[in-house]
């Protein structure tokens, strides 16, 4: 698949991108959940991503996945990368599992990918790139330190973000391997349709579903739905179409010390020298794994 100038430019400003917004989902979780419960939260911001994903798909004209199975596919990545990721970090920030601690252990997603990564797509992972994986992790365990403490939660809320990392890294896997090929927008519909339904479900079984409209809930709503459902879920899937799925797995380690950042900006929370020098270990070794040069996949050839 040949890359257009525009693309190019995109892709070339997609990392950084993505990872400011990324971070900001655990903020606007922080704003909304006062006001809902989480899988009620999630339903209603499904409910309405889909609708604006509809009416982009059928505005545009956009093209539908023709094979069968490609719906069980995107149904899979759904309820993955939606489904157990936003389930589960929800779920923990809604019991009281500091930011921080979610922050770090959903953020050791590329150490899972990296390492499920060769067996799953084939990739090879370089040393200087293992040693990236390495200088991330312990980045992000200085700003998470630095900034929370290491506190551990409740065992719900710890299975909670276990679930989380489980759904992000086995997600981002399956989307590299099968759905590359399949229409962004109309599989962005089916998507969030089959997860906003078993989001539904579990409310309807586990919860109130009472919603506070107050003008904060319906800002984070807003932010979580249009930012991050179809912003930052959009740039993830586009490199990880154009890029490695390890390669693009480490810009997770930067989630934590950005969101660390934002705390400081947004709720005056203290970042002292561990964050900060925490802050600069993780960019270094996101850096390594992200400019390591690729090493190819040796091709069987008949003798």
């Amino acid at each position: 698949m040949q890359s257009t100038p525009a693309l190019s430019r995109t892709l070339a400003f997609a990392p950084a991108l993505f990872v400011f917004l990324w971070s900001t989902g655990f903020i606007g979780a922080r704003y909304g959940l006062p006001f809902a419960e989480p899988f009620t939260f999630l339903g209603v911001r499904m409910a309405l991503v889909v609708a604006m994903l509809l009416a982009a798909t059928l505005l545009l004209r956009a093209p539908w996945p023709r094979a069968p199975g490609d719906y069980g596919h995107l149904v899979i990545v759904g309820l993955l990368v939606h489904g157990c990721y936003l389930g589960g970090v929800f779920s923990a920030v809604f019991h009281r599992v500091p930011l921080g601690l979610t922050a770090l252990v959903t953020g050791l997603q590329p150490v899972v990918t990296a390492l499920l990564a060769g067996p799953v797509l084939g990739e090879r992972i370089a040393p200087r790139q293992w040693a990236g994986v390495a200088l991330g992790l312990t980045g992000v365990a200085l700003v998470v330190a630095g900034k929370y403490g290491l506190a551990l939660p409740d065992p719900a809320g710890f299975a909670w973000l276990l679930l989380a990392l489980f759904g992000i890294s086995a997600g981002t896997l399956y989307q590299k391997r099968f759905c590359t090929r399949i229409p962004m927008l109309s599989g962005g519909v089916v998507q969030y349709t089959s997860t906003g339904i078993v989001f539904y479900v579990i409310a309807l079984a586990t919860e109130t579903r009472e919603v506070q409209w107050t003008g904060q809930f319906v800002f984070a709503l807003a932010w979580l739905s249009l930012v991050l459902s179809l912003g930052a879920i959009g740039l993830l899937y586009l490199m990880i179409r154009h890029g490695e799925a390890s390669r693009v797995a480490s810009l997770f380690f930067l989630t934590p010390p950005v969101t660390a950042v934002l705390a400081f900006v947004l709720f005056d929370e203290p970042l002292g020298a561990l964050a900060i020098a925490g802050l600069a270990i993780a960019a270094l070794g996101v850096s390594l794994v992200v400019l390591a040069p690729r090493q190819p996949v040796p091709v069987a050839t008949v003798e």
